[in-house]
């Protein structure tokens, strides 16, 4: 069976020498999180990971959630336990408003201890992390009653949270939605309709469920104009906030799924179902994109985690399996073969895998810090910049984290030759439970044309302008020989970015296809230079750590890995740019019929 380390050292050297994190003691919860505090958080956050629910990996794959005639689902065999303690250890609350029961410590906390559960039970993490999205959207939009009634439950773990957009005919354009919902002269509303694809929409972990719904209201102008948002519960609460009667809402079956198999994702059923608005009538896909959003990194980073624990297994298989000499003589002669860690080709694989990891693990530290500062600090300008940064970045991480994690987990897989392919061993689990990243909460193809098609152009290009000076200017003031390794390369793949953008600005609205055409390339190309940019920062607060006495050989393991990103995959980047100059010619000339 699989194993897998929460990387505890690497997160406290992101947070305290590449981030800094003390230099924002000045935000609300920041000061509560000491280094001691944040050091015993992560701790305890890894041995829950790795001692709770990595041994239920397996488990939950195997078993699978089971739909009773009744409509009741149970989830796989200790699922309800594990949940029970991590409620139990105020994990889901840990960044919640201290008013609403939870801790108020960072975001950035819960992301990076995100990571943690994602790599060591995917299925199961979804649980937790979907119920503190909805929580998101009912802080930030939902009226003082609807804050008083759920929240409480929703952050103690009592109750659980769920997102419902999509129909069986509509998917990305949610303008096509038809569940409908009916004023009542209580200012209640009944909601009725179907949602497919409901992660976590019926189980048996939490008394209550707190459906997010998206619905119609009659008379409601067409398109996404005319949607607004419901909180719908599974069981009525009570004046009293007791437990009352059932809703008409359930489980009409669950999906047969590729992966994440311990997930209950469910075909929701709403037959009159009693709900409340949450924000304005007809806003409702604004208020749901708070959810979507932070929805949107906590995928990037189940690429991210799979990818990291699938390295992890890798590379203890490929110190173990002997098989063939190394080109340059025999490594261990007392053996029968060497171990197949000596060999090239698997090394460029594991290099390849680590490079990613280890700088898509600060990008997510940076954007969560990022992410705080834009709801916790005082000062409209720097949550505006903090804002844009969100913004810009987001689909960034959904789309280049998880197609690039997807791709670990088979580079991977492809450690174990045969044995990969055999269930026994994990390895096509981890392919399998990857997968879906790729596809839920708005495709890869579809965060692609929304960073080029909204994103750039937003506010003037207000956003990629910031982020193209900050990278230039960091490479302007870390230009010293030991940076060259690191900088140059960087400086290319930005002027890459750069060419590409401006291509974008001169051919994207003459013909919005050349956009369309090109903007997985740009998505790609864009996430190298951020990673890039990423490994800039790692490697000058390596260098700085063994200068005072740090140990050489993790430290220099980050500057030999760094300079691998940047010699092996950074000039990617030059391929993606020839590919978005090529525009659509190409790309669209076919007739319909020739395909």
């Amino acid at each position: 069976m699989p194993g897998y380390k929460a990387p505890v050292e690497d997160v406290t050297f992101l947070l305290n020498d590449v981030f800094q994190i003390d230099r924002y003691a000045n935000l609300p919860g920041f000061s509560d999180a000491t280094a001691d505090v944040r050091e015993a958080i992560f701790s305890e956050a890894a041995k829950f990971s790795e001692e709770v629910l990595t041994p239920l990996n397996r488990v939950g794959d195997l078993e699978g959630c089971q739909r009773h005639d009744d409509g009741r689902v149970t989830t796989p065999k200790g699922f309800a336990e594990a949940f029970g303690q991590f409620a139990e250890g105020g994990w889901i609350g840990l960044s919640a408003p201290a008013e609403f029961g939870g801790q108020g410590l960072p975001y950035t906390l819960t992301a990076l201890i995100n990571e943690f559960l994602i790599s060591a039970n995917m299925a199961f993490a979804m649980y937790p992390g979907l119920t503190q999205g909805a929580a998101s959207a009912l802080i930030a939009h939902g009226s003082q009653a609807l804050k008083t009634t759920y929240l409480p439950k929703m952050v103690a773990g009592e109750w659980s949270g769920t997102m419902n957009l999509t129909e069986p005919h509509c998917g990305t354009d949610l303008g096509l939605l038809r569940t409908r919902a009916v004023r009542q002269a209580d200012g209640s509303y009944r909601i009725t309709g179907t949602k497919i694809f409901i992660s976590g929409g019926e189980q048996d972990l939490t008394a209550n469920i707190i459906h997010l719904v998206l619905a119609r209201i009659e008379g409601a102008p067409a398109g996404v104009r005319g949607i607004s948002l419901f909180v719908v519960p599974k069981v009525m609460v009570n004046a009293d906030g007791s437990l009352g009667a059932r809703n008409g809402v359930a489980c009409g079956s669950i999906e047969h799924k590729m992966g994440i198999h311990g997930n209950s994702t469910c075909v929701m059923n709403y037959d009159n179902a009693v709900g409340w608005l949450v924000g304005e009538e007809h806003k409702g896909l604004a208020a749901m994109f708070t959810m979507m959003n932070e929805a949107r990194l906590g995928v990037g980073i189940q690429g991210l985690a799979l990818s990291e624990v699938a390295y992890q297994n890798a590379v203890s298989y490929t110190r173990d399996r002997l098989q063939g000499r190394a080109l340059t003589g025999a490594k261990a002669p007392d053996k029968a073969a060497d171990p197949i860690i000596v060999h090239p080709d698997v090394r460029r694989t594991l290099m390849t895998i680590r490079a990613f990891n280890e700088a898509g693990r600060a990008l997510v530290a940076w954007t969560a810090l990022r992410s705080d500062v834009a709801h916790r600090s005082d000062d409209a300008a720097e949550r505006e910049a903090a804002d844009d940064h969100t913004g810009l970045v987001t689909p960034v991480i959904k789309g280049v984290f998880t197609d690039v994690g997807f791709a670990n987990t088979v580079m991977a897989q492809q450690m174990y030759g045969g044995h990969g392919y055999i269930a026994e061993w994990g390895m096509e689990q981890f392919v399998r439970d990857a997968r879906i990243a790729m596809i839920y909460e708005g495709a890869n193809g579809i965060q692609a044309l929304d960073l080029v098609g909204r994103k750039l152009p937003m506010n003037g290009g207000r956003a990629v302008k910031t982020f193209f000076a900050e990278v230039a200017g960091y490479l302007a003031e870390n230009n010293d020989a030991a940076m060259k390794p690191y900088v140059v390369p960087l400086a290319a793949a930005l002027g890459h970015l750069q060419q590409a953008t401006v291509w974008f600005a001169k051919n994207g609205v003459a013909n919005p296809d050349n956009a369309g055409a090109g903007a997985t390339d740009y998505m790609h190309m864009f996430g190298l230079v951020v990673l890039g940019y990423m490994w800039a920062r790692i490697a000058n607060a390596a260098r700085a750590r063994l200068a005072n006495g740090g140990e050489p050989a993790r430290f220099n393991a980050k500057l030999v890995t760094g300079r691998f990103f940047m010699e092996r995959m950074l000039p990617e980047t030059a391929a993606h740019l020839a590919r978005i100059q090529a525009g659509a010619g190409s790309v669209m000339e076919l007739p319909v019929e020739a395909f």
